[in-house]
């Protein structure tokens, strides 16, 4: 029985109310698969689903003899329902088997055996269910892969990839948040992600960029990515045929304390822009996604530190010259990539500095025309940044005389 703090602290009044509607209608109420998995590890669940034996019809009706708000019935035809009490949302889901899927959703039909529930999970580290009393239901080991620091599919492999092909992508994740090692897979795991990898082709883009980002970010990236083109994954996710594995190996390594975003790690696999073109296609990256992306292919080799004392000033300059919107945050991307650390630090505590002469300043000195204001403010500003951006307003302006 768990006892742990995290445990107790889910008991909110909100909860508590919950509990009780259930228990009075003798409805089974249990925490359900990722949060589970946290409570197991010590870790405060982000959110946490409900699993019960109770049918949507009947928590509807359940809930609103007892005037709780239920709140967007999306999720009502899988079995969702949401209620809201003490300004908590609540999941709760009936429990389900699946009767068709085509890898890519399924059609379900209720059921009160919570074994049949967990046998159509993914993993069966997410395949276990928590009573609001603290007794643990796990039917597929999964505390001992949890302990053990295993992932493993619950049941056949290639049956629960075929109902979902995204599962491939959860195993990776998954990998990367639990496993100590790289490299302790199954041998029979990995085949039958290789024989069904073609599957991913019919997932959704939007939904593989969720679990990729994850991925990236996640442990032993290295690992996982190279795994990726050994199984045959790449080319059916967006990923370059011929991805730069020595490039995307040395800037994991680089990066790993940086928390760089999704894109900055994924773009070391890229040789030209052609590249993220291909990924945004496939994937329908965000537009501020492709850009950095961009950014970085085309700037990663030429804009490196100086050599000297101004090591940053390659950096400055360009982000004084820049006419686009964040370019800083892209800058701090690219140091990221580069793996340098300092500069990194030197640079987001660096504030640009305002260029101190404005037209209305030259005006006074008599230039008069504007086309001349817009020479000698072009001048000036070449001037004050040879001198670092230090030089002051009358600096400027008795460098204007001698020019």
């Amino acid at each position: 029985r768990l006892q742990a703090p995290q445990f107790q602290a889910l008991f909110t009044p909100g909860l508590r109310s919950v509990a009780e509607l259930f228990e009075k209608k003798n409805y089974e109420l249990r925490i359900a698969g990722g949060a589970v998995r946290d409570l197991l590890s010590g870790v405060t669940p982000q959110d946490i689903d409900f699993a019960t034996t109770a049918t949507p019809a009947e928590m509807k009706e359940m809930f609103t003899a007892a005037g709780v708000r239920l709140i967007n019935n999306k999720g009502e035809k899988h079995g969702t329902i949401t209620a809201r009490l003490h300004e908590q949302n609540f999941e709760i889901t009936t429990l389900r088997i699946d009767v068709v899927t085509d890898g890519r959703h399924a059609e379900v039909e209720f059921t009160t055996d919570w074994h049949k529930d967990a046998e159509r999970r993914d993993l069966t580290v997410n395949s276990m269910f928590l009573g609001l009393d603290g007794t643990l239901y796990d039917f597929f080991e999964g505390y001992e892969d949890l302990k053990n620091k295993k992932i493993r599919f619950v049941g056949k492999a290639a049956e629960r990839i075929q109902e979902d092909y995204l599962r491939i992508l959860r195993y990776f994740r998954f990998y990367g948040r639990i496993a100590e090692e790289p490299g302790d897979h199954e041998p029979n795991t990995l085949q039958a992600i290789k024989e069904n990898a073609k599957g991913l082709a019919g997932i959704s883009g939007e939904r593989i960029w969720v679990e990729l980002k994850k991925i990236l970010l996640g442990n032993h990236v290295n690992h996982l990515v190279q795994l990726m083109y050994e199984l045959d994954i790449a080319q059916y996710i967006g990923l370059p045929l011929n991805g730069n594995l020595e490039e995307f190996a040395r800037v994991t390594k680089n990066i790993q304390d940086l928390s760089p975003k999704p894109m900055t790690v994924l773009t070391s696999l890229f040789k030209g822009k052609d590249d993220v073109t291909n990924l945004d296609l496939r994937l329908k990256i965000s537009k501020e996604e492709k850009n950095l992306g961009l950014f970085l292919v085309k700037h990663r080799q030429e804009l490196t530190k100086a050599p000297g004392p101004e090591p940053l000033r390659p950096y400055q300059d360009f982000l004084m010259d820049s006419r686009e919107a964040n370019t800083n945050s892209k800058i701090f991307e690219l140091l990221k990539y580069q793996g340098e650390e300092q500069l990194l630090k030197e640079m987001q505590e660096w504030t640009v500095p305002s260029f101190p002469v404005s037209g209305h300043d030259l005006r006074k000195m008599g230039v008069s025309s504007g086309k001349e204001i817009g020479t000698a403010l072009q001048q000036l500003r070449d001037e004050w940044k040879k001198s670092g951006y230090h030089m002051d307003k009358e600096e400027l302006l008795s460098c204007l005389k001698k020019l």
